[in-house]
């Protein structure tokens, strides 16, 4: 870390490292035990497994599990992040495949994470949902 790195930043990015190396175990060491994580709606989505609430940490690999077992993801880039005291925001570039299609997407995505205490306690995802969708369908 450089004298003028923000931990908040270098949070999420080893969050992004640990996910592009498939340990999500890393990803979790970065979490609050309550943390409410939102992937694009709080409701599940009937052609999307990952979409929907998941519920403190020990909730969370279930969120992790539906993207492996449902998609290859073929390309995960980090773009930018910005942060505030609390918040970091990040633009991804990201491509899968779904499985029980083949159908690929490559699309934009934004993550918006809540840090308190140097652990992540709030995470809200968006994406083009009807591109993701329409890979399911």
């Amino acid at each position: 870390m450089s004298e003028n790195s923000d931990p908040k930043i270098d949070s999420i990015r080893r969050m992004y490292e640990a996910f592009g190396r498939g340990d999500v175990e890393a990803v979790l060491a970065e979490l609050a035990d309550d943390v409410e994580w939102i992937s694009v709606s709080d409701e599940p989505h009937p052609q999307v497994p990952w979409y929907g609430s998941y519920a403190g940490k020990a909730d969370v690999p279930r969120f992790f599990k539906e993207i492996g077992t449902n998609v290859e993801v073929t390309g995960f880039e980090l773009l930018s992040t910005t942060s505030n005291e609390t918040d970091v925001m990040a633009a991804i570039r990201w491509a899968f495949t779904a499985r029980a299609t083949g159908r690929s997407v490559n699309l934009n995505m934004q993550h918006w994470w809540r840090l308190a205490s140097g652990k992540v306690v709030f995470v809200r995802t968006a994406e083009d949902t009807e591109q993701t969708a329409a890979a399911f369908s």
